[in-house]
């Protein structure tokens, strides 16, 4: 066993999480980076096309639903393995991934070529953003059996308790998206003036070089796994296991597809300037962020390798952890984001109507970003616990359950004000249900002994 995942069950936890959550906090830097300079190229073609880009972004979220539920559920179950020293186990899970990313990625690809023009009405697009919309969807979707496949080997190596190698994935393929963004879209040097497509081919791109070192890092044997050519068969019984506890998040981020869509369908009652304020708002949400998203990447392996290693202590100490260091970040940042709300908003556009829509758009929407962090986190350690379905409960409460009823009523109410007003009301009700239900399971596991036996 290397010397990553041996480091899950032993290493202090504290410098542990951080050794873990940065690369992972570093990958979605990048990312953040990515949305906001892509933003920021595409908005001299005018807000119509950062309405455009923030349209398509629900069925992109359908790419990331399937290569992050499936990343997860395999991260989950191969740290079990590894914390249950099943070696061969581990090199049959991680075999699976190429038939999951061809079938889920053409499956992508093929319905936006084909549907793209009942596609985009249904998402919400208004008539002055359908052309920039549509060639948004159709090229970015050229690149989804590739985009699958590089979330879900950097969530295969990230479950070797490796997170350098999966921060290089993500990285690289983002860096050369920036570079590669100004060229394509305003036609710098050799390269055709491309506009929105620009944007969209420089993704495709990027995608494709990511994936690339990928697969490097598999056949140069840089990993810790050995896929043989018997492991590439697809095999039904380690499928399942995958989406046990993938399925849920898929599903999760499924929904949350369909709340987004809800979500814009709504707002592009009030126009395209309020759809672009949504894009504004989300690039600056993405950001903020991305310390969530790098400490549960962080969490999850050290959470299966314990469940794994029956270390009940030392997985709620984690969860713990965890939970209060992601929310005392938040904090500041959200702290941050109030007070230099308009400064962010004026680095996209300076045109007036658009940023008098974007400065309480911002303000009222991002207001809760510090109880995200600790929901996140649970819903983290039960899917470590391969509870996937109340890992999918606790999402969809705030997620879906409660945001979509919020969402009608308080539109109608209060009208954009209170469109904005969704997000924070349904996070805080999230939260009081989450805390709820980890109390609960650590009673249990208390009540059966498993803590008393790993002082």
């Amino acid at each position: 066993m290397q010397k990553y995942t041996e480091r899950l069950g032993s290493a202090p936890l504290g410098r542990l999480l951080i050794t873990l959550s940065l690369p992972g906090i570093a990958s979605t830097i990048t990312q953040s980076l990515y949305n906001i300079v892509n933003t920021l190229w595409v908005s001299s073609l005018g807000h119509e096309a950062i309405a455009a880009l923030t349209i398509v972004f629900p069925y992109q979220i359908l790419f990331y639903a399937i290569g992050g539920g499936t990343g997860i559920g395999i991260s989950s179950l191969v740290s079990r393995r590894f914390g249950e020293n099943n070696i061969d186990a581990t090199n049959r899970i991680a075999g699976q991934i190429y038939f999951i990313s061809a079938f889920w990625g053409l499956l992508f690809m093929i319905v936006a070529v084909l549907l793209a023009d009942d596609i985009l009405p249904a998402l919400g697009a208004t008539p002055d953003i359908m052309e920039y919309s549509k060639q948004y969807l159709v090229i970015t979707s050229y690149g989804a059996p590739v985009m699958i496949l590089s979330i879900v080997m950097s969530s295969l190596i990230r479950g070797s308790g490796d997170a350098v190698k999966p921060m290089l994935i993500m990285t690289s393929g983002t860096v050369i998206n920036i570079i590669l963004d100004p060229f394509l879209i305003f036609g710098i040097g050799p390269f055709p003036q491309m506009d929105v497509r620009g944007a969209a081919s420089a993704a495709v791109i990027a995608q494709a070089f990511g994936a690339l070192l990928g697969l490097y890092y598999f056949f140069a044997r840089k990993t810790a796994y050995r896929i043989r050519a018997s492991h590439l068969r697809p095999d039904m019984s380690i499928l399942r296991d995958i989406y046990r506890v993938g399925a849920p998040s898929a599903i999760l981020q499924i929904t949350e597809s369909l709340a987004f869509v809800l979500f814009n369908v709504i707002v592009s009652s009030f126009g395209s300037f309020a759809i672009a304020a949504v894009g504004i708002a989300m690039r600056i949400s993405d950001f903020a962020f991305m310390p969530v998203m790098g400490v549960s990447h962080g969490l999850l392996p050290i959470v299966g390798f314990c469940f794994g290693a029956r270390n009940f202590k030392r997985l709620w100490e984690a969860v713990k952890k965890a939970s209060l260091g992601i929310m005392m970040l938040l904090l500041v940042i959200t702290a941050l984001i109030e007070i230099f709300t308009p400064q962010l908003v004026g680095i996209f556009s300076k045109e007036a109507e658009l940023t008098s829509v974007s400065v309480p758009a911002m303000r009222i929407m991002l207001s809760s970003l510090v109880l995200i962090g600790p929901s996140i986190m649970i819903v983290t350690a039960f899917q470590g616990l391969s509870k996937g379905k109340t890992a999918l409960v606790l999402s969809l409460i705030r997620q879906f359950i409660v945001f979509v009823p919020l969402l009608f009523l308080l539109r109608y109410l209060f009208g954009l004000n209170g469109v904005w007003l969704t997000s924070p009301a349904s996070d805080t009700l999230g939260i009081i249900v989450s805390l709820a239900f980890i109390y609960r399971e650590y009673r249990i596991q208390q009540q059966s002994g498993f803590l008393i036996r790993n002082d």
